[in-house]
């Protein structure tokens, strides 16, 4: 299957080799040149993990044994074999996408890219080693250390702002073990971080290095494209509780920073599964939601430290992806980021709004509605959710209709014990270790494992850089 890029200006590849280079020769991010024929129905049937195989296997078809892939990559690994399963909370579904090995919905996805690094390189006879660079807002970094971790031919570098994580999302990462990983902290925000990555690969284009790059960020489709999985997960959790017959249309609200979560349910429907609107649920940060809004992407605007910081991303990058996606136009999808770029902003033409907004709602949550929502939900409910699922509960509230909504929960309450207890009126006193304990005996609901054995693990990663010494730091580990 031939990838392109959404710019148009590198020559088309094959799946394995889209995945081997992440990012595009001119920037671009590799979408697919057209969408395969796909049994929807027949993926229904399957479990979890025949799921996966059977989306990646269509999207990926370049990259062999891709049953033997999910295997490696799920078995014994995450809390269910549903993988994501979905729970009934009032009149609406929540798919818990934290069950597995970090507490976070990037689980999924990082899980299976090693798998399908590895193989892609295999494949491609490719014998130098593979660096991954990434950078995160909170999530993606230790569930990429984790899958990574020991890889043998592959080595991993993570890059996060300084001060702009959780405590728990950054003891996850400073304490990672292997002989294969490194962690740094950057003097700036997520989007600086991200900038920066994108930079090193644009910078050392065609650059003899020792190494070969590549990227464990949603802006690699090996990344992007396991997360579909669990949008027909969610639909056939539906089916089995007959909330809905096969056909009807079913919601989604997705909590949103960089639009990869997001555009996997535009993707999923793409590959025929019914769903209604993707509603797309942003912190206070909400760039997205003007620009759903208003046609209008404009990053000019100070970005907000908030209690939902893995959504604090002003520069949403797989966004480009979806203007291609509805426009086809890769001159046109060059011209907006050139715009962005050197202007700060970009306003799509009318017809492309008509055409994203006929897909996707937005709204946005302040830290204030996100508590809120925390504590309500528990006192209503009995359930529990981390500020980012507050958020895409709030939007999906707001925007209820026929169909059945689906709230997809990105992350574990335990990675955000302090604004939780907070919503729910308990005390924040003591480390968070201890806010852990209390949220827990407060709550009974479990301590994730991963997060409990955090307690006493010593700080391995311990490098602050500026902004611009990133290429640098990649070149001398």
């Amino acid at each position: 299957m031939d990838y392109i890029s959404t710019r148009g200006m590198s020559p088309a590849v094959d799946s394995a080799q889209a995945v081997l280079n992440g990012l595009a020769p001119d920037g671009g991010l590799y979408v697919p040149k057209s969408i395969p024929a796909f049994d929807w129905q027949g993926c229904l049937q399957k479990s979890s993990q025949g799921m996966s195989e059977m989306i990646l296997s269509a999207l990926l078809p370049d990259i062999p044994d891709m049953g033997e892939l999910v295997k490696k990559a799920y078995t014994g690994k995450f809390e269910t074999e549903d993988l994501t399963p979905s729970v009934a909370v009032g009149n609406m579904t929540v798919c818990e996408l934290f069950r597995g090995p970090t507490s976070a919905f990037k689980d999924v996805a990082l899980s299976m890219l090693p798998q399908l690094l590895t193989a892609a390189k295999k494949e491609k006879g490719i014998q130098e080693e593979i660096r991954i660079l990434t950078a995160t807002s909170g999530d993606t970094g230790k569930a990429a250390l984790v899958g990574f971790q020991d890889v043998p031919g592959v080595s991993i570098c993570v890059f996060y702002p300084q001060g702009g994580v959780s405590q728990v999302q950054r003891a996850q990462m400073v304490t990672q073990e292997g002989r294969n990983v490194s962690v740094c902290a950057v003097e700036g925000n997520f989007d600086d971080a991200q900038t920066g990555v994108k930079n090193i690969f644009h910078d050392t284009q065609g650059k003899p290095l020792p190494f070969r790059l590549s990227s464990a960020n949603s802006i690699n489709i090996g990344r992007l494209a396991p997360q579909i999985m669990y949008y027909f997960r969610a639909y056939r959790d539906l089916l089995d509780r007959k909330a809905i017959v096969l056909g009807d249309k079913v919601d989604f609200s997705v909590p949103t920073g960089n639009f990869g979560d997001i555009l996997a349910g535009y993707l999923a429907k793409k590959l025929g599964l019914p769903l209604g609107r993707l509603y797309c649920a942003s912190n206070a940060n909400n760039v997205l939601t003007d620009f759903i809004t208003t046609g209008t992407y404009d990053r000019r605007r100070p970005l907000l430290k908030t209690a939902s910081p893995s959504m604090d991303i002003l520069v949403s990058s797989n966004l480009e992806r979806l203007l291609y996606l509805l426009s086809g136009d890769t001159a046109l999808v060059a011209g907006l980021m050139k715009d962005l770029n050197e202007k700060g902003y970009y306003t799509v033409p009318e017809t492309l709004l008509a055409a994203i907004q006929k897909e996707f709602g937005a709204g946005f949550c302040d830290d204030g509605d996100a508590q809120a929502v925390i504590g309500r939900v528990y006192r209503d409910y009995g359930y529990l959710m981390d500020p980012h699922t507050a958020s895409g509960w709030f939007v999906a509230e707001q925007n209820r209709g026929e169909n059945q909504m689906v709230v997809l929960s990105t992350a574990s309450p335990y990675k955000f014990s302090t604004t939780v207890l907070t919503a729910i009126g308990g005390d924040t006193q003591g480390t968070e270790y201890e806010r852990m304990e209390r949220l827990h005996a407060l709550t009974g609901v479990p301590i994730p494992k991963n997060l409990a054995s955090l307690r006493g693990k010593p700080e391995l990663h311990t490098d602050v850089i500026p902004k611009g010494k990133m290429l640098e730091y990649v070149l001398n580990r």
